[in-house]
């Protein structure tokens, strides 16, 4: 049997004829310690392989737990981007949606804003036709209307005459004190002036005189000072031929610009 070490005289050689019968009991004497130490150090060997294999199963199972959880991590990496992904597509794909309708709404009203322009220039055309067709009725409008002022200033101060002429009368008809013939002459007057004044035969004033002058009777209290406050009929017929004056006005620029 060899050591280990292999020594050149430390071989085991039990057949060597040169050794003398001491050395191969010397040789003998070695034999057991280095079974010894062949055995301890086998044992060792034995121990150490375990160890060895132990400690990297125990590395294997880190290793793999290791692994495991960086799988782990992985797929929970992988699935949180992939809801990412899937919630930033459905986001683009709202906003694409989103600005197609806004493209589309402004194509929209693009084309509602032409043909609104197509339509305001269609009527500014008929507009200025007409307002050329209607210039010269303008010009007989303006002409007659010049031509009317004039009668309505003299319908006016008519009126303006009369309502002073019905106040004083009725004022007359209500005193207890003045004499009846002023009021029946100044009653007179009125009849005959609406008879013979242009504006007053145009208004047709005499029927309304003659209708004031037999319904009127009121009267304000007896210490009323205010002739306002007297007669009712009167001023309804006064506010009628004012309306009767603005009414002729028109009627007669009517027929001017019908016969143009």
């Amino acid at each position: 049997m060899n050591n280990l070490n292999d020594p050149p005289n430390w071989n085991i050689r039990p057949n060597s004829r040169n050794d003398a019968g001491d050395g191969s009991k010397w040789n003998y004497a070695l034999l057991v310690p280095m079974l010894g130490l062949a055995a301890f150090r086998w044992i060792w060997s034995r121990e150490s392989q375990k160890e060895i294999e132990k400690e990297r199963e125990a590395y294997r199972q880190r290793t793999a737990a290791f692994q495991r959880d960086l799988e782990a991590k992985y797929h929970t990496m992988v699935s949180e981007n992939r809801r990412a992904v899937a919630q930033l597509s459905l986001e683009l794909e709202k906003e694409q949606n989103r600005t197609t309708s806004y493209r589309e709404a402004l194509i929209s009203q693009g084309r509602k804003l032409v043909e609104e322009k197509k339509l305001l220039e269609q009527e500014r055309a008929q507009v200025m036709q007409e307002r050329r067709q209607l210039q010269p009725l303008r010009s007989t409008y303006l002409s007659c209307l010049e031509k009317e002022e004039d009668w309505q200033r003299r319908a006016r101060l008519l009126l303006k005459e009369f309502e002073g002429a019905l106040s004083e009368r009725q004022s007359i008809y209500c005193s207890l004190v003045l004499p009846r013939t002023k009021r029946l002459e100044i009653e007179k007057n009125l009849l005959v002036r609406a008879s013979t004044d242009p504006v007053a035969v145009d208004l047709e004033m005499a029927a309304g005189l003659t209708d004031i002058f037999k319904h009127d009777t009121y009267c304000g209290d007896v210490w009323n000072t205010n002739k306002r406050q007297n007669g009712k009929l009167m001023w309804l017929y006064l506010k009628y031929w004012e309306l009767i004056v603005e009414l002729k006005k028109f009627k007669k620029i009517e027929k001017a610009i019908l016969d143009e």
